[in-house]
């Protein structure tokens, strides 16, 4: 999964690709084409956020 800046050229590759905004995070997905996923925003409440954390 790609991590973003922007969105604007992904929202556009592929006419099956949906953006998904979950826990403040939006999301690019695609069932027929999965390499097209991404996201961007906020990591705050996820797995990632703590995986510095110790």
């Amino acid at each position: 999964m790609k991590v973003l800046s922007s969105l604007a050229s992904m929202k556009r590759r592929h006419e099956d690709c949906k953006v998904v905004k979950r826990k403040g995070t939006l999301y690019v997905i695609c069932k027929s084409n999965p390499k097209f996923k991404a996201r961007q925003g906020a990591t705050r409440g996820t797995k990632l956020s703590k995986k510095g954390i110790k």
